[in-house]
Formats: C-alpha cells, structure tokens, sequence
C-alpha cells in the first residue's frame, strides 16, 4: 500500500495574515500540507499592531510575538527568516530567495504585505527619517529618542496619532503635521476631529492641521521639516505615517494580476490556479484590505479552500477602527455620515464629559457609528451595522446604549 505524499505549501510573508491562515489550516488538517514559511524580517511572526504599544513602553518586544520558534518547530513548519523571496517561475512552480534558494511548491500562498508611502521630498535620504512599519522602524525610533528631543510625524490618521503618543511617552517634543483640515478623517467626522485635536494638545502634542510639508532640511541627518507655507519645525526624528500601498512586486514580476492589489476571486485563489493572497497586498472586488476583522475573514477563507471545502467565500464585514492611546477613546464603524436625504444623523454630545455619539441611521437600519470617549458598546453597534437588522422598536433609545435599549 502506498502512502499519500503530502502536498508542499509554501507561504512568502512571515507576517499576521499569512500566519493566521497556517493556523486555520491546522484547525482544518494538520497532516494536510508539509509547510514551509520564508519570512523577510529577521524575526518570527509578531503583533504589528501593538509596535505602537511597545514604543509607548506598554509592551515590550516579546509580549506582541504570535508564533515563537518553538511553534513552528512543534509543528514540523520549515521557516526561514531574513530572506525574501525575489522571483516565482509559476510554470516550475518553484520560488527563488534573495540568497538564491529554490523552492518548489504545489500551492503557495502570498501575504506581502503592504509598503509605507512616503513622498518623494528633498531630503528624503538624509539619517533620521523613517516610516512606522516594522520592528527596525521601532528600533530606530527608540534610537532617536535616547539622541534627539524633537519628533515631527508626518500624518494624522491612526498609526501616525499612535507614533506620535509612543514618542511622546519616551520623553520627545512631538509635532503632528497632517494634511487635511481634522484628524482621522477617514474614520472620524470633524467634530470627533476636533476632539481628538484638543485631548491630543491637553497631552502635551503639538498638532498642525492643513500642514504640507515641502522638504526634511539637514547636512549630516535630518535636523528640520519646511513647511509650504515657509514655516520651519525643528526635527531630530521625522516619522511618515501618511498611509500604505499593497506590496505587489513580487506578484507582478510573477506574471499574476495585479491592480492596485493581487487581484484575488471569492476563495482568495490568486489568477494562477496553485497560487492564494490573503492580507493587506490583497484586492477582492476592487477592495483593498488594512483593519484586522477582514484579514482574518480572508485567512479563514483561504484555509477553508486550500482544504477543499465548498461554499467558501469571502465577505468584507464591516471597517471599525479604535484608537490605542491611554486615556483616549475613540471607535468608528461603517459610514462616518449621511449620504443622501434618507440617511439620518442621531448625535448625542456632552461637553463637559468629553463624549460624543453619533449614529447613522438608513432604512431603520444602523449604516454608521461614530463614539468618542465612552465607546463599550461598540462591538454591539458593528454587531447590528453587520447584521441589518430592523433597529425601530428600539431607536429612540439607541444613542443611550445597550444596557438603556434593551432594557426597554
């Protein structure tokens, strides 16, 4: 009697998604696939998520590791680390690392991640400039702090605000600069902007808004940040948080289609019929990915079709967004505000407690949730923007909680 020879998977991306979609796999059927993870950082699988954590000395590095060595090792995966892969030859099905590695496969899965943006500035390759990403960022951060005392970060939105608080935290002179007229304007409305703004300043963070930055002066590293408008900020440490872009090189060089993301169908199958994409270099219907609740919806997916079960799709739920920062709170889900004249806005807004409450109500359904500073019942508003369900009998209390609505 023969014995079935297990089918080689091989995963190129070390990161949350990638691994998420191993341990769905393992749920599934472990004695499936012989596994092998390339890894471009040096490092195993961590929370990159709580890097602003650690900066804010709340964490340290080996509290946000999600899969230690031992892990893979226990679970008889190959992992390689510090070593990218460079090319897919799709017909061989084989990949080849940067060190010159071959690899074979008869399904792979790719979760590369996303790149930081940064603009092409003068002055961009001066010492003293970098993005907010990965573990080295972090570590260059630390390294600033123990050097330097002025940190500009460049970008409002939630890593940027998170950067800024954990600078703050090591004992640095933080200025925000950000684009737009209010903070978190993709998760926020201007009102929880503005908030957000004045509790951020109360703390002792500086914040220019409609701030575009013209170029990072300096000789021998980064020393300033100009302004369009002439104004000059000093900076030992300029911190790019403005946004990522799915990494899809390797995935075009490969021949697979790509648009702004690699262009996945229902089950995650990449336009190679061996070759799977979960994370944030993913794009599914024209959508591309960044909050966790999707990429492990993605994960699971995928495992579920790597494991030949049927009826597997994948449904983006709902975007929610919260802010790690002591002592601020802040949630949002789904649309920030009304879009036509039969949406609803219900605000609640108490000045003197700092909280602020917004609903979006469409068809006597929640389309929207906006909270700040009093947000425990915001898994319970995803819960129903998910859902669809019919919110009358219980809308006049809403705004009030859950506690006051289902009581009554």
């Amino acid at each position: 009697m023969s014995l079935h020879k297990k089918e080689r998977l091989l995963l190129v991306g070390n990161g949350m998604a990638g691994m998420r979609t191993i341990d769905e796999l393992l749920v599934r059927d472990r004695d499936r696939y012989d596994i092998e993870v390339i890894g471009a950082e040096p490092h195993p699988n961590y929370n990159r998520i709580m890097l602003s954590s650690v900066l804010a000395g709340e964490k340290r590095l080996e509290d946000i590791v999600l899969h230690s060595r031992q892990f893979y090792a226990q679970n008889n995966i190959a992992l390689t680390t510090g070593d990218a892969a460079r090319s897919i030859d799709t017909a061989a099905k084989t990949v080849t690392l940067e060190s010159g590695r071959s690899l074979t496969f008869d399904k792979l899965i790719l979760a590369t991640g996303s790149r930081p943006v940064v603009p092409p500035l003068p002055g961009l390759e001066l010492p003293g400039n970098c993005a907010f990403r990965d573990i080295a960022d972090l570590q260059r951060m630390q390294e600033a702090s123990r050097n330097g005392t002025h940190a500009v970060v460049i970008g409002g939105g939630l890593l940027g605000l998170e950067a800024a608080f954990g600078l703050m935290r090591l004992g640095m002179k933080v200025t925000v600069l950000h684009l737009m007229q209010t903070l978190m304007e993709r998760q926020l409305d201007e009102a929880a902007g503005y908030l957000l703004q004045r509790d951020l300043i109360t703390r002792g963070i500086n914040v220019i808004t409609l701030a575009e930055t013209e170029s990072i002066l300096g000789n021998e590293r980064a020393s300033a940040v100009r302004l369009s408008d002439g104004r000059e900020l000093t900076a030992d440490l300029v911190v790019f948080a403005i946004g990522v872009r799915p990494n899809i090189d390797l995935a075009r060089k490969s021949g697979l289609e790509v648009n702004r993301g690699i262009k996945v169908d229902d089950t995650m199958r990449s336009t190679h019929s061996a070759i799977y994409a979960v994370g944030e270099c993913v794009e599914h219907r024209g959508m591309t990915f960044g909050l966790v609740a999707p990429l492990w919806l993605q994960a699971k997916t995928c495992a579920a079709a790597l494991c030949d079960e049927t009826n597997v799709a994948f449904t983006p739920p709902a975007n929610y967004t919260s802010l790690k920062i002591t002592g601020i709170d802040v949630f949002s889900a789904g649309v920030l505000g009304a879009r036509d004249d039969g949406d609803e806005e219900v605000t609640l807004r108490d000045a003197g407690s700092r909280h602020y409450k917004k609903l979006v109500i469409r068809d006597d359904k929640l389309v929207g949730a906006i909270l700040y500073g009093e947000i425990s019942d915001g898994p319970w508003f995803v819960e129903m923007i998910e859902s669809g369900q019919d919110i009358s009998a219980v809308r006049d209390r809403l705004l009030f909680g859950r506690a006051l609505a289902q009581a009554a």
